[in-house]
């Protein structure tokens, strides 16, 4: 990446949700080779706590276990930054996984747990980082996808997408005037722990969406990138 394109994040705290693997941890990698610091939340516990390890421990990323799903748990996901930072500059609602297209397929449990964690989950996560975001005039990223644009036969999960990409606007409208950017981050077929069976060849890394949130947050204060779409070369949808 020519690192002209990107400001000096040295020192500034990013917090991202879904921390655990794939994009989520990729981000955090890369936003710390730019000097930020990392409030990490997910559910796997044991993953988020090597990571941060990894990162350079307390003094550098924090590990906090996150259910995006349960308010209490989004309160002290907040305040976790804080007391550690003294806040935050940058969020990224990045928790998130799919099901089986057809509606007769997969679960109605399932579905449940998806439509909490995709959508109700993402909405958690602005509204406990809404205060730190308006004292730092931070930057929320929220991951669509590409399924957010384009419906795919039978998908829930791109109905979920769908909803994080009506709040992206939703939110960006609200804060409008406050200094707070809005991102959607909008892949395609990326190669994660999110395709079980796998990917094909073509398929993105979680790297090249971890530069495409670095990019966004580097910007200077005045730009505002809406929205990254970003599709690997071969993809056809």
């Amino acid at each position: 990446m020519d690192t002209s394109l990107i400001a000096p994040l040295t020192g500034r705290a990013l917090a991202i949700t879904g921390a655990s693997t794939g994009i989520g941890a990729a981000t955090a990698r890369l936003a710390r080779a730019h000097g930020m610091k990392l409030v990490l939340g997910a559910r796997s516990v044991d993953k988020l706590e090597s990571l941060a390890a990894e990162l350079g421990g307390d003094e550098h990323a924090i590990a906090v276990e996150l259910d995006v799903r349960e308010w209490d748990s989004q309160q002290a996901f907040a305040a976790s930054a804080q007391r550690a930072f003294g806040g935050v500059d940058a969020v990224f609602a990045n928790a998130g996984f799919g099901a089986e297209r057809g509606f007769e397929k997969s679960t109605p449990e399932l579905w449940k747990d998806m439509v909490l964690t995709n959508v109700y989950g993402c909405a958690l996560t602005i509204r406990a980082m809404l205060p730190a975001l308006r004292e730092s005039r931070g930057h929320a990223l929220l991951t669509s996808s590409v399924a957010g644009r384009r419906v795919l036969p039978g998908s829930l999960y791109s109905c979920t997408k769908f909803a994080v990409s009506a709040m992206g606007e939703a939110l960006r409208q609200e804060a409008d005037g406050t200094g707070i950017r809005v991102t959607l981050i909008e892949p395609g077929m990326t190669d994660t722990p999110f395709f079980e069976d796998g990917t094909p060849d073509w398929a993105l890394t979680a790297e090249d969406i971890a530069r495409s949130v670095v990019y966004a947050i580097g910007q200077p204060p005045h730009v505002d990138v809406n929205e990254i779409l970003i599709r690997p070369t071969g993809q056809p949808v």
